[in-house]
Order: structure tokens, then sequence, then C-alpha cells
């Protein structure tokens, strides 16, 4: 807890990749609202609709190298609608060598398939092709020792305070038990300042 404390209050250099989605957004916001310096990649850096003395904008694309510093702690909000780009974006992170990385994913996907429980089957409908791609991506930050936030169905409502767990204490997957991108962006950061869950998957959860 004292870690966490002392690097919010001194802050961290974090690199937030996919800053001009709406999870990077939250993400990008909230990380220069506890006082982080904050790289902030995307594909095209004017579409981060953010202005800050401790935000820096970088063209980046996870189909080549990434540019990261190694002191840097990664999040990403990184989504698709192709198969192969998640994967490439992982691989291209963990290539670059940060200190942690923080990932986003999907609830009811690879490691949290069996404590979803059948009702995880309806991604198919959603996310189809894209599921071996969001699993690939997930194991290769898991195994670099990066943690993986699996994620309900995301909603652009405001933050609403939430809770963080563990695999152990997953509820089965229900369709309508949503959080807002603000509570991930939120439970992401905390782990970015407190690691909980190093190489492991963890479940931000509404309240």
């Amino acid at each position: 807890m004292l870690t966490g404390v002392l690097n919010s209050v001194l802050g961290m250099h974090l690199t937030i990749l996919a800053a001009s989605g709406r999870t990077g957004l939250a993400l990008t916001r909230q990380a220069l609202e506890r006082g982080h310096t904050v790289t902030a990649i995307a594909r095209d850096p004017r579409r981060i609709a953010l202005e800050h003395p401790l935000l820096s904008k970088v063209a980046g694309d996870v189909s080549g190298p990434l540019e990261i510093d190694a002191d840097s702690v990664v999040l990403s909000g990184l989504g698709t609608d192709r198969p192969g780009v998640l994967l490439d974006g992982a691989q291209a992170v963990v290539a670059a060598g940060p200190r942690r990385i923080i990932w986003l994913g999907a609830y009811g996907t690879g490691a949290s398939a069996e404590a979803a429980g059948e009702g995880a089957q309806v991604l198919w409908k959603f996310f189809g092709d894209r599921i071996p791609d969001k699993v690939a991506a997930d194991d290769a930050v898991l195994a670099a020792g990066g943690t993986v936030f699996h994620a309900g169905v995301l909603t652009d409502e405001p933050f609403e305070p939430g809770r963080t767990v563990g695999l152990d204490a997953a509820p089965p997957f229900d369709l309508g038990a949503k959080v807002s991108r603000e509570t991930v962006a939120a439970a992401m950061l905390d782990e970015a300042e407190n690691p909980r869950f190093p190489g492991a998957v963890a479940l931000p959860l509404a309240a």
C-alpha cells in the first residue's frame, strides 16, 4: 500500500496505448489527474483530445516496433475489429521491454473462460474470430509478468466506485453486469500504482 501511495504522490511515467480510443482517453485523463507523466500513443495523435503539461502525444502503430521507455508502465486500451492486431500489439509492447504491462481483455475469454461459465459463450456473437487473437495477446502479456484486466460489458457511463478481484472470486458471466470504462480505467491505474495481480488476470467490477 505504501508503494502505491508514494507512486501516486511522486508520479510515475505511464505509457498509454490506443490513447485516442474511449478507454484510452479515460486512462490518459485519469492518469494526468493523478499527477503522472503520460506518453500517449495513437495512430493519429491529433485525436487525443487532451492537453496537459505532463502529456506527450506520440504517433505509433502496433503493427511495427514501439519505442517505449524501459522505466515506463504500459497501460493498453487497445481494441480491434480485425484478428491479429491485439497479438501484434502485445508482442510489440513486450519486445519494447517496459517495467510493467497492464492490458485490457474481455471477461469470459482465455484464462477467465472457466470462471465465467457457459454464459460467456454469447461473446462469440460479438467477437467471433477475434477471440483467439484476444487470448493469444493476453497469454503474451501474462507470460511477460503483466496484468490482464478481463472486463465485462463496457459502458460510457460516468465513473462509479468499483472493486477488483482475482479469478478465485470471479462471478459467473452476466451480460447485464456492466461496468463503465471510467471505472475500469481507475482500476487499471490503481494496479499501476499498487500492484496486486502481477502475472495474473484481474476483474474490474461495478460495486
